[in-house]
């Protein structure tokens, strides 16, 4: 890593010193090709996942039935029961029961009714019935009740329909909020690992190539830090959104959500807890990394925080399942797992507002703890090469 090149006007406050490190800090990182390939990656994810719907919400719901000997009544009481059990009936008419059986073996139909006359009537399915059976079980039977009444004089009065009532309306469209914050939250995940592995190698590289003592030549420990988290934090924060128009854009367009407006409000929360999420993770992956000098010590020092994220995740996907549980809702007050798991949990209508502040400002409250601590640990450590400094000297090293 190169220092950073002199200009004609030299920096000399605090903002502009800050400002310098996270330009350069963007420079680096937007041509480094392991950027490039997760962005790709990520991207090219997103477009899979709706792909994917479009692909489940395109498929058929009609169901094909082949019918040998029947007459308009057996048609119209097999779309009848279609319509009582949600599906489609295409009733295709054969002349034989030998060109029938041929249709269902091809996949040409579901299913076969053969009802000639004087005869029992029989179903041809290739292995079972699965739902075609009791849809046309139904309607057979529909029919011979009918017809007994008629041959009795019985007229039957036409059925009151049922009113349905929802005592959830809204299920639906939380259960279609959960399923993209839980997208969001992966996109989330993989962006904090990436970009908090980029802050700590980036800490590593300045300490091993020396880097870091010319610029600690003009400028504090602090500034140093905060530009590296601002840059990195900024880059990050564009790549969120990039992604998340390319997701809204394309779940508009093929029309997988229904509810255009919550898709909108929960991808805006998702990239709102990233922001308190890298603010976070990324002083604690510079501080962790500060206490090494090579690259191949870094995985000892940055392993608990990634764990800690591996686990925010695990309990967001169990999240979406039970945004109520004790689990998810002990954890999502938990800073460092709140990111992850709150906005799971507010998509599914499973959080309730004042939830929202608490965990927030126990997350700042945190984020400023960790900013303090992980500055000092940050400022004592940085200097010290040769090998891997302990907490405690480094800490005593920065008073």
């Amino acid at each position: 890593m190169t220092a950073p090149a002199h200009s004609d006007v030299t920096p000399n406050t605090p903002a502009q010193l800050v400002r310098l490190v996270a330009g350069r800090e963007i420079s680096t990182r937007i041509r480094d090709k392991g950027f490039l390939v997760g962005s790709a990656v990520l991207i090219v994810l997103i477009l899979g996942m709706l792909g994917f719907q479009v692909a489940i919400n395109s498929g058929s719901d009609t169901t094909r039935i082949a019918v040998v000997g029947g007459s308009s009544a057996v048609t119209e009481a097999l779309r009848a029961q279609g319509d009582a059990l949600g599906t489609d009936v295409e009733v295709v008419p054969y002349d034989d029961e030998a060109s029938a059986r041929t249709a269902v073996k091809d996949g040409d139909v579901d299913a076969a009714l053969l009802s000639p006359a004087g005869r029992q009537p029989e179903l041809l399915v290739e292995n079972d019935g699965g739902q075609t059976e009791p849809l046309v079980q139904g309607a057979v039977q529909g029919m011979a009740i009918s017809q007994q009444l008629a041959d009795a004089g019985v007229q039957l009065a036409s059925p009151p329909q049922v009113d349905v009532v929802a005592l959830d309306p809204d299920a639906d469209a939380d259960l279609e909020a959960a399923v993209v914050a839980l997208v969001g939250v992966v996109v989330l995940y993989s962006l904090l690992i990436l970009f908090g592995q980029f802050v700590a190698q980036g800490v590593v590289e300045e300490k091993s190539s020396r880097v870091v003592e010319l610029l600690l030549a003009t400028m504090r420990p602090w500034q140093l830090l905060a530009g590296k988290i601002v840059g990195l934090g900024l880059l990050g924060l564009a790549q969120m959104l990039v992604i998340a128009v390319i997701g809204i854009a394309g779940a508009l367009t093929f029309d997988v959500v229904s509810l255009p407006g919550r898709l909108v409000g929960t991808v805006i929360t998702v990239i709102a807890w990233f922001v308190l999420g890298y603010a976070f993770y990324a002083s604690v992956f510079a501080a962790a990394a500060s206490l090494v000098s090579r690259q191949e010590d870094l995985g000892s020092v940055i392993t608990p925080a990634s764990l800690l994220l591996v686990v925010g995740f695990v309990i967001s996907i169990q999240a979406a399942q039970d945004p109520t549980g004790s689990l998810s809702t002990v954890t999502s007050f938990i800073p460092g797992l709140s990111p992850l798991v709150m906005p799971v949990r507010q998509a599914a209508g499973g959080a309730a507002w004042w939830e929202v502040v608490v965990s927030v400002v126990l997350m700042l409250i945190s984020i400023a703890v960790i900013v303090r601590v992980g500055g000092r640990i940050y400022s004592g450590a940085l200097l010290r090469t040769g090998g891997k400094v302990k907490l405690r000297e480094a800490l005593r090293a920065e008073r």
